[in-house]
């Protein structure tokens, strides 16, 4: 068998290659192109080969091309990668090295290699996000221009019929009014790029039954349900509700000696755009009353930031079940999106609210 270690980068790479003793067969730099990786196939033989690379800048390509190749690979955590094989010299040529001997040893902390329809999926869900990001960052500018000037909208959003009215008639310098005239019709623009977007979500997830038991749980509308789905890809590789949330670095961080146990902020390692969805969900009002109560009962006793985040977490949670049985979680089933009252449900969500961010049983 032969271990190649691959250190990827965007113009040159370099690829080690180890047999099964850890005997070093070729260390060599090339360009991060697919012939020249083409040609380093071709000097070892295919049928015994196997690739460890990092998740790193622009690794599609490669994942992509050992998949047409028939070549098994293997996609490393970087920070795991880090913590197993620190050392004190470090090169290109010894991470590679590394990578082939952790891939030889078993010891290689590996990441998942979405399919290629999943990775279009979060391509969508991605650019949408960062579209409405960047026009939130626009509406920021326009409300401090306004608190600059002492100015006082008289309505929450700037973007309904009376926000654009205000705006239109409020007495500004000439620079300020060029800057609002500018932001606005950059809000315009990423706004129809916005709605061509769900339009395109909506077709990349028509006739998906679990949109429908996503859509169940309170908070969680179609767009959040996409994103949930296109960057959660295969529910069935996390074991537990649990393992979800850390992969989603909703979890705190734990530093645990002896009989002494300190947790600390969630540790935000994994999927940023899953985890942000999931906070927006979780920052607005909140209708069903056990969630609303869950909120309230952990921000009073740790503060409303946290108990978004709590709540976030919770929202992660029910979506793990909905996901993996086909009627939905059994605190919010398919049938009972209408429903405003879970008294008289048997499956009914519980929550324990003296522990720490809450248990639910499902």
């Amino acid at each position: 068998m032969v271990y190649l270690g691959i250190d990827l980068h965007r113009n040159r790479s370099v690829v080690a290659a180890l047999n099964d003793n850890g005997d070093v067969l070729l260390s060599r730099r090339i360009e991060s192109r697919p012939e020249a990786f083409q040609r380093i196939f071709g000097e070892l033989e295919l049928g015994s080969l196997s690739v460890a690379f990092e998740a790193t800048y622009g690794w599609y390509w490669l994942a992509d091309m050992l998949k047409d190749a028939g070549i098994e690979a293997h996609m490393a955590h970087p920070l795991a990668t880090k913590a197993i094989a620190t050392a004190r010299v470090k090169n290109d040529s010894v991470d590679a090295r590394t990578l082939a001997h952790l891939l030889r040893t078993h010891l290689l902390p590996e990441a998942w290699i979405a399919p290629t329809p999943v990775r279009e999926r979060q391509r969508l869900a991605r650019t949408r996000t960062s579209l409405v990001r960047i026009r939130s960052r626009l509406l920021c500018q326009l409300h401090g221009i306004l608190a600059d000037h002492c100015i006082h909208p008289p309505t929450r959003t700037l973007l309904c019929a009376a926000g654009r009215a205000f705006l239109a008639g409020a007495p500004l310098p000439e620079l300020e009014r060029g800057r609002v005239d500018a932001a606005m019709r950059l809000i315009d623009e990423v706004t129809a790029e916005v709605q061509q977007l769900d339009q395109e979500l909506r077709a990349a997830f028509a006739g998906d039954a679990r949109i429908g038991r996503l859509v169940a749980i309170p908070g969680i509308g179609f767009t959040t349900a996409a994103i949930v789905l296109a960057e959660i890809g295969e529910p069935g590789r996390f074991a537990c509700a649990d393992r979800l949330c850390s992969w989603a670095g909703l979890t705190p961080t734990e530093r645990s000696s002896d009989l002494q146990t300190r947790r600390g902020h969630i540790s935000k390692q994994g999927s940023r755009w899953l985890r942000w969805v999931l906070v927006e969900a979780a920052a607005r009002p909140v209708r069903d009353p056990l969630l609303r109560r869950f909120k309230e009962g952990v921000a009073s006793r740790r503060g409303t930031k946290i108990a978004t985040v709590a709540l976030a977490r919770l929202l992660l949670t029910l979506c793990f079940y909905a996901l993996r049985d086909d009627a939905g979680c059994k605190a919010f089933p398919v049938r009972a999106r209408a429903r405003t009252s879970r008294s008289a449900d048997p499956g009914a969500l519980v929550v324990r609210h003296d522990l720490p961010q809450g248990t639910v049983a499902v």
